[in-house]
């Protein structure tokens, strides 16, 4: 009941805080004419300020989850007027729905605060879900796909503080709890003895550290971003299993010309120690290797890149195009030349909040062997 609760306490925080936000809006933005803007873009201002304060639909369809329906909620906000330095924060949160049973509700948060010195990134995550594998390995096959009926609660948090100018070092928190795990009694999970096919509470904390020279971080236009972890699951923290997570994200942005964006992202992740098979690396998502159900691939090690191509094409609307590749393994020894897979795609970008120049973004992401996805969510994928 404790994670129910926490859950709960999460939401309630956070969208009081929304609402809180919304109140701060000027006499002078609500009093703003629109006589003298074009019908476009009079539209365009009433339909940010709908944005500010209420949910959109979402959809999201990949072929072994289905068709995924639900509301998102998303705000870039300053956290005090009295800081003028540091970078906006963000909000937001996600319910959805899919034609297969699955159930998401998530709230995120990254808030920034004492003139950039501090930075919090948290999320609070339940799934009640149907989890496709096609097995652990890079060589499983989409025709061996096995679904695991399961449910999960998840908390991660990391505090980060500034040591010197865009350098940041902290201290992440995870707890996850999954439970209500069912398989059919020859899956491979069983009769492989799979680590995690009972579940169990995964409790957690280490390292972290980020370099981070972006201005707009929900939309770069510029700069590096960096980010590593390492976090460890012992025995006296109340973990299941003893294991422990690596993570690596590298992220660059150039602006050849006119807000042209060309965007690179490279990231890998290790597990080692005893791993359940619900907390390896998985390959695919909605920010990397799109297309890719997350988790199809899964194994110890995860590497993967991407390039992508962002174009502003009139008013408040812009297009990207973007390629990338990865691969899963059982350790950094066992990767080469082949097996890498590959996803490409192109986007639809409306903005939503000019002031904070950020996008509502449609993605169509794709692959050989009739691989593809199509995700709605806000901000960039990276």
């Amino acid at each position: 009941m404790i994670p129910k609760k926490l859950l709960i306490l999460f939401l309630f925080f956070n969208v009081s805080f929304v609402f809180a936000q919304t109140d701060t809006i000027t006499k002078k933005e609500v009093a703003t004419k629109t006589d003298s803007l074009s019908k476009f873009d009079s539209f365009n201002k009433k339909a940010e300020a709908f944005f500010k304060v209420f949910p959109v639909p979402i959809y999201t369809h990949t072929p072994e989850a289905g068709n995924i329906f639900g509301l998102a909620k998303f705000n870039v906000l300053s956290l005090s007027k009295k800081d003028t330095i540091s970078k906006p924060s963000k909000l937001s949160e996600v319910v959805s729905f899919s034609s297969e049973g699955k159930i998401n509700a998530s709230v995120a948060t990254e808030l920034v605060f004492k003139e950039n010195k501090r930075v919090v990134v948290a999320y609070i995550n339940y799934q009640k879900q149907p989890d496709y594998i096609f097995g652990i390995g890079n060589d499983a096959k989409k025709e061996d796909m096995e679904e695991v009926q399961l449910e999960r609660i998840k908390f991660f948090a990391t505090y980060m503080f500034q040591i010197k100018k865009d350098f940041y070092v902290g201290f992440p928190i995870n707890f996850a709890n999954y439970f209500n795990i069912r398989t059919e009694p020859d899956s491979f999970l069983i009769t492989d003895n799979v680590t995690g096919v009972k579940g169990g509470t995964s409790v957690g904390t280490g390292l972290a550290a980020a370099y981070d020279t972006r201005e707009n971080r929900y939309n770069p236009q510029q700069g590096t971003f960096i980010t590593a972890y390492a976090v460890v699951q012992p025995k006296f923290l109340g973990s299941a299993y003893q294991y422990t997570l690596y993570q690596l994200d590298m992220r660059k942005y150039y602006n050849p010309w006119l807000n042209h964006i060309i965007a690179v992202q490279a990231t890998t992740s290790n597990t080692t120690g005893d791993t359940p098979f619900y907390e390896l690396s998985m390959l695919g998502s909605d920010s990397q290797m799109r297309g890719y159900y997350k988790g199809a691939y899964r194994d110890n090690v995860l590497v993967d890149s991407q390039i992508e191509y962002r174009a502003p094409i009139w008013n408040i609307f812009g297009v990207t195009g973007w390629i990338g590749t990865g691969r899963v393994a059982s350790s950094y020894k066992d990767l080469s030349l082949n097996g890498w897979k590959l996803n490409y795609g192109t986007g639809l970008r409306i903005r939503v909040d000019t002031e904070h120049n950020t996008n509502l973004r449609i993605d169509y992401g794709f692959g050989p062997n009739g691989v593809s996805g199509i995700y709605f969510a806000f901000a960039e994928a990276f």
